[in-house]
């Protein structure tokens, strides 16, 4: 058995706050709270502003090529193209890349050491339009790659294998990278 864990969306409920994008980008900032910046938000609320509705979408696992699907749903007699509720990082649009660096980001469900109850979006939902749950499932737990393994996969793949082992070398030694110096 294994323990699948996710956050279900009430697009009901959701009022377009945009409180689950700020305590996103603040739980995921270096240091923690630091700062507040929703682009760099695991999760993104969409707005249609002719019918006032709000979808939350949660970033997805990044895809480098633009998928081929150009579908559209149609919802109160409205069409929305499935962009909208795709959850991948892909090379079509800038939804769920780190700005700074363009790495994808994926939502974690802000799993940290020791984890917390419930995502940090869904406690900060005031309107319980974001719900959290556990379930069992069939199945053995598979290993996932983290972020470290996913954002350096990107590096290379953009910047070649050489580049991304002198660059961390030159870190390592405490060289001046880009306008600040790091330690490592």
């Amino acid at each position: 058995m294994r323990t699948i864990k996710r956050i279900k969306i009430d697009i009901d409920k959701c009022v377009g706050c945009r409180a689950c994008e700020q305590a996103c980008s603040s739980f995921h900032a270096v240091p923690g709270y630091s700062s507040n910046n929703p682009d760099r938000a695991r999760i993104r609320v969409y707005r249609d502003e002719p019918r006032s509705m709000y979808v939350p979408v949660f970033a997805g696992n990044h895809t480098q090529a633009e998928c081929n699907g150009r579908n559209t749903y149609t919802i109160g007699g409205k069409e929305y193209s499935e962009c909208l509720f795709c959850r991948a990082s892909c090379s079509s649009r800038d939804w769920f890349k780190e700005p700074d660096s363009g790495l994808p980001l994926k939502c974690d469900m802000c799993e940290t050491d020791p984890p917390l109850a419930t995502p940090t979006c869904v406690q900060w939902c005031p309107n319980d339009a974001l719900t959290y749950e556990e379930v069992q499932e069939e199945g053995e737990e598979e290993e996932k790659p983290g972020e470290m393994e996913t954002g350096l996969e990107e590096l290379i793949r953009k910047y070649g294998l050489k580049a991304v082992i002198g660059t961390v070398a030159r870190m390592s030694k405490g060289e001046t990278v880009g306008r600040e110096k790091r330690t490592i």
